[in-house]
């Protein structure tokens, strides 16, 4: 079993949720729980999110038995594989781009980015043309979900996908395939928006002849509210988030285990040692899972009930310390009295900014492009990395949108809006600690509070 989650951003729930029940099948089987790092696009891949899902996966208290395995440090055997193919007759080199290829399935109608109309014409794999797998024209391709049944797919109308780039990187199917045979993984378990890619794994598969294929299990997706695909755009997804928040590794773990899953009784609060003795994959729901943060709060309220008070005080410590640890060293700069120390970092605890209707008044009043710098920043925080350089360009950027190009009336709605007051910590570390969520809360809210006093 294994988890192979790419560091290209925050560790999601749903991923989270997918390691946990590779954890439990692997601890219920004696497997080995394998950890992979699918880094090969690295044009997008950051090394704080490697560090995440690390955090991440320990903060859930899933441990693996092997890995970390990077993908980027695996590419002999791609090459090697992709060797084989070419000799074989399984696969060709191509040399449309990627705007000639999604301009032909414009014109015949198919979906934006379909790559079915590329065929081989005799090139010679070089640098600059991809190589792609050769699919088959006819037949079927078969495999049966354990979560979902039989699969069955006309290999015609799977296209000749790509196995590697035009600059030599590996694509994703081809790297799967490879690592998973190399690493002899037994069971894939991962979330069914991978269904479509399971056939062409197949096909891939056999062309390389690996032999017998892994089991299959696809787990339901997680939606929202609305019954939507949670997205990271729309909706707070990143595990690391909720650990901010103050909810506890043990009452998480819980709440995603009867995500697609139940306990058997009807019960809701299970330990992980009830869960490795009772979970079956073959018992995960085929619908979707609403992932419900108020559920997730009644699971956590029922481990904060339950743990002795002289834990419960040590554990609040410990969060209130990790919480305030990052900007520690420049409060520490700043402050001369414990009060003020309170004074400058009260923001990363309270649920809203304590703001004096004074300083509100004043800051509103000396900056005629309060509200547009507000709205600006907002709108660019929803996509940049959340780190401190990124947060410091995107406010600059908010002013210069809003008419106002000094850095620091830029910065002062926002400072304003997020920590309640006009002077503190550098705002950039601070906001990169407050978080994304809590931080774009607090803009939507000051901005409200505008509108209000107009």
């Amino acid at each position: 079993m294994r988890i192979a989650p790419s560091p290209t951003g925050y560790f999601h729930v749903g991923t989270g949720r997918t390691a946990l029940f590779n954890w439990l099948f692997a601890r219920q089987q004696g497997g080995t729980f394998v950890l992979r790092i699918e880094d090969t696009d690295l044009a997008r891949n950051r090394p704080e999110h490697i560090d995440g899902i690390l955090r991440a996966l320990r903060w859930l208290g899933l441990d693996w038995d092997e890995g970390p395995h990077f993908q980027s440090q695996r590419g002999p055997l791609y090459r090697e594989a992709v060797g084989k193919l070419l000799a074989g007759g399984a696969a060709y080199a191509c040399d449309c781009t990627p705007e000639a290829v999604a301009g032909r399935a414009r014109r015949r109608g198919g979906p934006p980015g379909y790559d079915g109309y590329c065929r081989d014409r005799g090139l010679e794999p070089a640098a600059g043309r991809m190589i792609r797998f050769r699919t088959p024209g006819s037949g079927q391709t078969r495999f049966d979900d354990v979560v979902r049944g039989t699969v069955t797919v006309d290999n015609a109308s799977i296209e000749d996908f790509g196995l590697r780039k035009s600059n030599g990187d590996p694509l994703f199917i081809l790297a799967n395939v490879v690592d998973d045979a190399d690493m002899a993984i037994s069971h894939v378990i991962r979330g069914e928006d991978h269904v479509p890619n399971t056939p062409k794994y197949l096909l891939l598969w056999d062309a390389l002849g690996y032999g017998d294929a892994p089991v299959f299990a696809h787990l339901p997706l997680l939606l929202n509210d609305a019954r939507k695909k949670l997205s990271k755009r729309r909706d707070k997804v990143a595990v690391e988030d909720y650990r901010d928040e103050g909810y506890l590794p043990e009452a998480m773990r819980n709440y995603l285990g009867l995500l697609g899953w139940s306990p058997s009784g009807d019960r809701e609060i299970v330990g992980i040692e009830e869960m490795v003795a009772e979970f079956r994959l073959e018992d995960v729901k085929r619908a979707g899972a609403i992932f419900d943060e108020r559920k997730l709060q009644a699971v956590n309220a029922e481990y904060l009930r339950a743990m002795p008070t002289a834990d419960l005080v040590e554990r609040a410590q410990a969060w209130l310390q990790a919480r305030w640890e990052p900007i520690a060293p420049l409060v520490q700069e700043r402050a001369r009295t414990l009060a003020e120390v309170y004074a400058m970092s009260d923001f990363l605890f309270l649920p809203s900014p304590a703001i004096d209707p004074a300083e509100w008044e004043r800051g509103v009043r000396r900056n005629p492009a309060f509200a547009a710098i507000l709205q600006a920043a907002a709108a660019r925080f929803q996509t940049i990395e959340w780190e401190p350089h990124a947060i410091e360009e995107a406010v600059v950027g908010a002013g210069e949108e809003a008419g106002e190009p000094k850095k620091s009336k830029a910065q002062a709605p926002v400072r304003l809006a997020v920590t309640g007051r006009s002077v503190g910590p550098p705002l950039w570390e601070s906001l990169a600690t407050l978080g994304r969520d809590r931080t774009l809360a607090r803009l939507a809210e000051a901005a409200r509070r505008f509108e209000q006093d107009k």
